[in-house]
C-alpha cells in the first residue's frame, strides 16, 4: 500500500483557505473520497469547554485525555516540542489524502491559495506547488483555478493521486 498523499493547502492570513477548504473536502466526498484534514495553530488551541469532564481531568493534571463515544473518537495530549507534519499525519489514521491547511513551510506539495486584496505575490515558490487558487492571473508552471473551483481542483487531485472516483 502507498503512502497516503498530503497536500498543503498554503496561503497568507485572510486570503480564504478555511473557505476553499471546505469546498474541497464537499467535492471530494461526493467523489466518495475518504479525506482527513491538518490545522497548524501557531498560537496553541484549546477544545475542551471549562467544567467539562475531559477539561477537569486536563486541569487536574492528566498528559493525554481522551474523549470517545459511539460516533467519534477524540485525544488531546501534551507534547514537549511541536510534533512535525509527518508525526501527525501518522495520527489520521485509515483516509485517501490529508488536506494541511498551515504548515507552509513543510517540504509537502502545495496548493497556494491568493487573493489579489490582500497579496500581489505568491509564498510558495513555483517548484513546490500543483496548482495555485486565485482571482489574479499566474503563470508559474501549474494549473490555475478560480477562488470557488473546488471540483476542478479536487479532479485534479482525484487524478494525480489515483482517489477514489
Amino acid at each position: 500500500m502507498s503512502a497516503v498523499p498530503v497536500v498543503v493547502l498554503a496561503g497568507i492570513s485572510g486570503t480564504g483557505k478555511t473557505t476553499f477548504l471546505e469546498k474541497l473536502i464537499r467535492e471530494l466526498k461526493k467523489r466518495k473520497v475518504k479525506v482527513g484534514t491538518i490545522k497548524h495553530d501557531v498560537h496553541g488551541f484549546e477544545i475542551d469547554k471549562p467544567g467539562k469532564d475531559t477539561w477537569r481531568h486536563a486541569q487536574a493534571g492528566a498528559d493525554a485525555v481522551a474523549i470517545s463515544s459511539p460516533s467519534k473518537v477524540a485525544v488531546v495530549r501534551n507534547v514537549a516540542e511541536e510534533m512535525s507534519l509527518d508525526q501527525v499525519t501518522e495520527l489520521i489514521g485509515d483516509v485517501d489524502i490529508i488536506l494541511v491547511e498551515g504548515y507552509k513551510r513543510s517540504d509537502k506539495p502545495k496548493i497556494e491559495i491568493q487573493r489579489m486584496a490582500c497579496s500581489r505575490e505568491l509564498i510558495c515558490a513555483a517548484e513546490q506547488l500543483i496548482a495555485v487558487v486565485s482571482d489574479g492571473q499566474w503563470d508559474v508552471g501549474v494549473p490555475l483555478f478560480g477562488l470557488d473551483d473546488a471540483s476542478a481542483v479536487a479532479d485534479l487531485l482525484v487524478k494525480k493521486y489515483g482517489l477514489p472516483r
